[in-house]
């Protein structure tokens, strides 16, 4: 229902059904059909992130920049009817809330995180100083069909990690379908969980009795090409609605299982497989040995000769080329504040093919004249998107006088523009 983005800088944005407070402060969804910038995350940067039916779950740097240390915090927000936000409760929040199982003083470092349709599952690291590794995978939300992996069918509103999993294997990937969670170990070990055995498809369910055909506690993946439980070179799980896909062989191979429906599992039909089954996919060995082939060539060697005689040409431009770069720098941090100074006030991308008339006319960029045209051209559901995004831009405005400079800003410009309409009514 909704689509998240984290851009190079590590801003996060939204689009589609987002989560937002109304008028009275309460859980609401409203569509927006263009990126807005999560305002909660300024100044900090956003390492991970994942979203369910309504629901979002993301890692955010404790500080201003992340290192790739254990400074990272968990939050979550919007829909939480079946707990799936990890917060205690199953009360919906508007706003970003950390998870207090996974906050800077937490003993475990959130990362990887994944979301369901209600469920959310979560990779983490236990904070150590003996460089002795331990990963653990935690689930919590909707569980009637065993997809938070702990034995029953029951929701948890507290994260919860999986037991049933073995201690000494290091998770690496992790990804959630509607209704079941997949992970992979380092060593090439595959596990799943939840509706239809993992989607397993229940060859062996009996649909009676306590056999409701769904998988309450995580299932080992059999590898067919050794017919043993390992993949050689695993690399990364990934989940459709009731499918899952796995990476291996470092990236040579793909194995997909589950519903085949509209062709999903990439095996040229459409038929349900109980087991991986390899995806039909290009022979790329082939194209890297050719390359490895081209850099046998003795041509190379003498194209390696002529090569040489351009070191003195580079020394002598270096100095031009740190320039270039500098302003390379200087220019996509102007680019990046213009866009979403832009996206922030007229709601859509910064497009120099259309510029705002202001700016086309004088050269001179007039803010409140521009403004004053979107609000005047806004239909009733633009102006409702608006009014959203003005909001929650307010409510993260910490300093008095700033929030009451905006207020004032927006009242004269709304003011301004009534005035108008009355002068040129009949």
């Amino acid at each position: 229902m909704m689509s998240l983005a984290i851009d190079d800088h590590g801003s996060l944005w939204i689009w589609g059904n987002c989560p937002q407070a109304n008028d009275d402060g309460e859980f609401c969804l409203s569509s927006s059909s263009v990126p807005l910038p999560v305002w909660n995350f300024h100044g900090h940067t956003v390492v991970k992130v994942a979203c369910g039916n309504e629901h979002v779950v993301a890692v955010v740097s404790a500080g201003e920049t992340y290192t790739g240390g254990d400074d990272l915090v968990c939050y979550a927000w919007g829909n939480n009817n079946h707990g799936q936000l990890g917060l205690g409760d199953k009360e919906s929040r508007p706003r970003p809330e950390v998870i207090s199982t996974f906050n800077e003083e937490s003993s475990w470092v959130v990362y990887e995180v994944a979301c369901g349709a209600f469920h959310t599952a979560i990779l983490t690291n236990k904070k150590s100083y003996n460089q002795e590794i331990e990963s653990k995978c935690w689930t919590f939300g909707l569980g009637e069909n065993g997809q938070l992996g702990h034995g029953t069918s029951k929701s948890i509103c507290l994260p919860q990690a999986v037991d049933a999993l073995p201690r000494d294997a290091f998770l690496v990937s992790l990804d959630c379908g509607l209704f079941h969670t997949s992970v992979v170990s380092s060593a090439g070990d595959v596990w799943s969980w939840g509706m239809e055995k993992g989607l397993g498809l229940c060859p062996d369910a009996s649909f009676t009795g306590t056999d409701a055909g769904d998988a309450y506690v995580p299932l080992r993946i059999r590898a067919p090409e050794t017919n043993g439980f390992r993949f050689a070179g695993p690399i990364q799980v990934a989940c459709g609605a009731a499918h899952t896909v796995l990476v291996s062989d470092n990236g040579y191979k793909l194995w997909a299982w589950g519903r085949g429906r509209s062709g999903v599992l990439g095996r040229g039909q459409t038929a349900d497989s109980y087991v991986p089954s390899t995806v039909i996919w290009p022979p790329l060995d082939t194209v890297f040995k050719n390359e490895k082939l081209k850099t046998d060539d003795p041509i190379s060697k003498t194209e390696d000769h002529e090569v040489g005689k351009t070191v003195e040409m580079d020394h002598k431009l270096s100095a031009a080329t740190e320039e270039l770069n500098f302003l390379k720098t200087k220019l996509t941090l102007m680019e990046r504040y213009a866009g979403l100074l832009h996206i922030s006030i007229f709601r859509k991308q910064l497009d120099e093919r259309r510029l705002p008339q202001s700016l086309q006319d004088s050269g001179v960029f007039d803010i409140r004249k521009e403004l004053e045209n979107v609000l005047e051209n806004a239909d009733d559901e633009e102006l409702t998107r608006m009014e959203m995004f003005y909001r929650s831009m307010l409510s993260t405005v910490k300093d008095r006088l700033m929030k009451r400079r905006v207020r004032e800003l927006v009242k004269e410009c709304l003011v301004s523009l009534s005035t108008g309409r009355q002068h040129h009514s009949p």
